[in-house]
């Protein structure tokens, strides 16, 4: 792997909430950084009429669920910037509802978009750093996987199984030099949270011994750190960064 000032890295679902703030990060650290997501947003926006960070950020628009689209992303990428040494899975959707409710549509998209695409995107990137000194993946899951929480069955499913693929992706790509870690975050002051009930909001932070809801600040460096050369004997892991509310 190159120096950590230039790793060239996809971060999905990069248009936004956490992920925006991974990108930004990454940006600001002298990364080139690929992202993309269903919709553009005006942050995006901001980062391709930015000229210095031209040669170094690339955006398309892509659908998970279009497994097909997210193989040529991989593939736009290499070609722009040589090779793939980073993946950030991050892209994700959330369906609070009671299991019994729920429809197949539902359950389809967050198997497609949290599972499937996460295990295609890494599948390609690994296909390049493969054929490189190496790599790094850090997927990013959620306390959920780890802790029981009414109406998120399914979404805890998909993020437990990235706590497994992890483990095993592990054992598999170590001796290729490609580590993978999780990052497992409490619930953030995200658009994603800002769907909750004043009532869960309240129950969520009693139950976390800092007070609070986490900030995307809380997290972004753990992902910097995960791809470092301080991380370079760290693999198969699960991090929790969660304010206690998993103790």
């Amino acid at each position: 792997m190159t120096s950590p000032a230039s790793l060239s890295i996809i971060v999905s679902g990069g248009s936004r909430g956490l992920g925006a703030a991974i990108v930004q990060q990454l940006l600001e650290s002298g990364h080139r950084v690929a992202t993309f997501s269903r919709n553009k947003t005006a942050t995006v926006e901001a980062w391709e009429s930015d000229e210095q960070l031209a040669p170094r950020f690339f955006f398309d628009q892509v659908d998970a669920q279009d497994l097909s689209a997210v193989r040529s992303y991989v593939a736009n990428v290499q070609q722009r910037f040589g090779k793939i040494e980073a993946l950030i899975n991050n892209a994700a959707v959330a369906s609070d509802y009671v299991f019994a409710l729920q429809s197949d549509e539902q359950i389809s998209q967050m198997l497609d978009v949290n599972l499937k695409a996460c295990l295609v995107l890494s599948r390609e990137c690994v296909r390049c750093m493969l054929l490189g000194d190496g790599g790094v993946i850090v997927n990013i899951s959620s306390i959920v996987s780890l802790r029981g929480f009414s109406g998120l069955a399914v979404y805890s499913a998909t993020k437990a199984a990235l706590n497994g693929m992890t483990r095993a992706l592990a054992r598999e790509l170590g001796e290729r030099n490609i580590r993978v870690n999780t990052l497992a975050p409490g619930y953030l002051e995200t658009e994603m949270s800002a769907g909750l009930a004043e009532e869960q909001r309240k129950q969520i932070i009693r139950r976390t011994p800092l007070g609070r809801l986490g900030q995307v600040e809380d997290v972004v460096p753990w992902v910097e750190f995960l791809i470092s050369p301080e991380a370079s004997f760290m693999t198969g892991q699960t991090i929790t960064v969660d304010g206690g509310s998993s103790v």
